[in-house]
């Protein structure tokens, strides 16, 4: 597999992600997938707002969560689209005195970012994840996390294949998305390094689509906190409900 950083120019509010794509991308064929942060897609929806406009950013937190937990240092833990990431998503760096949120519907972006490059490189298969830097508990550093995905599946399933032993596996799936949003993130970089999308090819056993992700195959993906393997940690936290402005 490879993965490949695409140096951008600075990304403005309101930049019209089509023209960015068909500028500074190489042409690419089939069988690759754009990991693009999710902090341009962002820009380019006018999801931010000013540091000025903000009088406590604790309050922008709970605005944007769908559930927090209020700790004792300035993050929150929260929940935001589905993901366990702190302070709901919300980012202050290169942001040049604007909080850049997430984006709103990160799987109507994706689906938008797999048409464009779709059209504009006339390929077949092709696949968008949108990413972020993502926190893992009891480690330090981040890694890379997909908040959106279109044009693959998302996992492999190994459920009823056999291991070396011949035993049957019986809950083995592979999370394809979130691995190669991790591979593009610690390529892409975290300052300035100003390489806002990676290209991925030769990605092993990726199964392309034609048609972006059904409601039922987003929700499929993702787990219900009574039924995670964390569920005892997750269920014993004290949740409160965001989105309150």
């Amino acid at each position: 597999m490879r993965v490949v950083p695409v140096k951008f120019p600075i990304v403005v509010p309101g930049s019209d992600l089509g023209p960015l794509l068909s500028s500074n991308l190489p042409p690419i064929g089939d069988d690759v997938i754009l990991a693009v942060t999710s902090k341009i897609v962002s820009l380019s929806e006018f999801r931010i707002i000013a540091k000025k406009d903000v009088k406590n950013k604790s309050d922008l937190i709970r605005a944007e969560s769908d559930f927090y937990i209020k700790t004792n240092s300035p993050m929150f833990i929260t929940i935001k689209h589905g993901i366990l990431i702190p302070s709901a998503g919300i980012d202050e760096s290169n942001g040049n005195d604007f909080y850049i949120l997430y984006p709103q519907e990160p799987f109507r972006s994706a689906e938008r970012i797999w048409r464009l490059a779709k059209d504009i490189f006339n390929v077949d298969n092709l696949g968008v994840i949108i990413t972020d830097s993502h926190t893992t508990p009891m480690r330090r550093g981040v890694t890379g996390i997909a908040l959106s995905w279109c044009g693959f599946k998302p996992t492999r399933d190994y459920i009823g294949q056999r291991d070396i032993f011949k035993k049957k596996l019986r809950y083995t799936k592979v999370n394809n998305v979130d691995a190669l949003a991790a591979s593009a993130v610690f390529i892409m970089g975290e300052a300035n390094e100003q390489t806002p999308l990676a290209i991925i090819t030769e990605a092993p056993n990726i199964a392309f689509t034609q048609v972006p992700p059904t409601t039922e195959e987003i929700n499929d993906f993702t787990i219900d906190l009574e039924e995670d393997l964390y569920s005892p940690l997750l269920n014993g936290a004290n949740w409160v409900k965001g989105g309150v402005k």
